[in-house]
């Protein structure tokens, strides 16, 4: 498993102008990068992103990260997507539900519960509490544009944020304790990564099929899961039966029921391979991958922006990524 961390600390002088101006949001072109996403729910899409968006949004394309979360201060809780809606069938009792949600929940709890009192709610002076130390992201405000839902929608990872102290700039003597909160709840949600099920999506020949459809019945994702370039495919789930719908170009469609454990006390998710054959009219060849789902904008070169982040306090990315061959921590 391959653990990255990002770490953005801006000059002295930034951190002083902006904590008497805009602090904590905004880059040094007065860009909140978690409102500069392209999101699945909004109509005003620009298209304009920010370097540092854009080089986050590449580094997606470039492994298969399958769980995420982005680390926050201002209140003590998990926060769980979707963070925004339109009125769709997504929005149901002041939430808005992704197809996950059971998985997003159970992701929120694991942290929540873990962590030495954010499941006993919120009682930061500036903020409501939280049942269970978890919200749904839309459910306490709506939120366009940000890392958490793009992760979901576009990039097939699972994401929460997590808000992890009262006081956006905590004091240095506060860290320790930060890290003694919050240590437990960062092993146990990396465990996490074992739910579901993985595997390859094979041809008949045994040969991997890049931009297969690995689909579950009752999940309708925004941007169908599909396989990597070596055919892999992971998808989180609870323990239960799920009936999964893999489809390719010129091959049958390929219907199956699994009974998936629960794979983090194992450290390793259940493992199968889809193998499908070809349809009749269909001659032996190469393999064209299908069409990948895309953002709805694709952005256009900033000229003169530059990379650099502007006084945003400390921002961390915290990303997991399934290593397939090793499923260990």
């Amino acid at each position: 498993m391959k653990l990255y961390f990002i770490w953005s600390v801006p000059s002295e002088l930034n951190i002083l102008y902006f904590v008497i101006w805009f602090p904590d949001r905004f880059n040094k072109n007065g860009i909140d990068l978690n409102r500069n996403f392209p999101d699945a729910f909004s109509k005003k899409e620009s298209g304009m992103r920010e370097m540092e968006v854009r080089a986050i949004m590449d580094w997606l394309k470039t492994e298969s990260f399958v769980l995420s979360a982005n680390l926050h201060g201002g209140a003590v809780v998990a926060s769980y997507p979707y963070d925004n809606s339109n009125g769709g069938s997504e929005l149901q009792s002041g939430s808005s539900v992704a197809p996950d949600n059971d998985v997003l929940i159970q992701l929120a709890k694991t942290y929540s519960y873990t962590h030495s009192k954010m499941h006993k709610g919120d009682h930061c002076y500036d903020s409501k509490d939280f049942k269970e130390g978890i919200t749904n992201g839309y459910y306490w405000y709506p939120l366009p544009g940000g890392m958490q839902d793009y992760n979901y929608v576009w990039g097939q990872c699972l994401e929460i944020t997590l808000e992890l102290s009262c006081c956006k700039f905590p004091p240095e003597s506060d860290l320790p304790g930060l890290w003694d909160a919050n240590r437990a709840a960062l092993l146990a949600y990396m465990q996490q990564v074992h739910l579901g099920v993985k595997g390859q999506v094979l041809d008949a020949e045994g040969n991997p099929l890049q931009n297969a459809l690995v689909e579950v019945e009752g999940r309708r994702n925004l941007c169908p899961f599909r396989t990597d370039l070596h055919g892999e495919y992971y998808r989180l789930l609870l323990p239960g039966n799920y009936t999964f719908m893999v489809t390719f170009p010129g091959h049958q469609v390929l219907m199956e029921t699994l009974t998936v454990p629960y794979g983090p006390d194992s450290f390793s998710a259940l493992v199968h391979n889809f193998q499908l054959q070809r349809t009749a009219a269909t001659t032996p060849g190469p393999s064209h991958p299908t069409q990948s789902c895309t953002p709805p904008q694709v952005w256009r070169p900033l000229d003169g922006h530059s990379p650099s982040l502007g006084p945003s306090g400390v921002t961390i990315l915290l990303v997991l990524q399934v290593l397939w061959n090793t499923m260990l921590l």
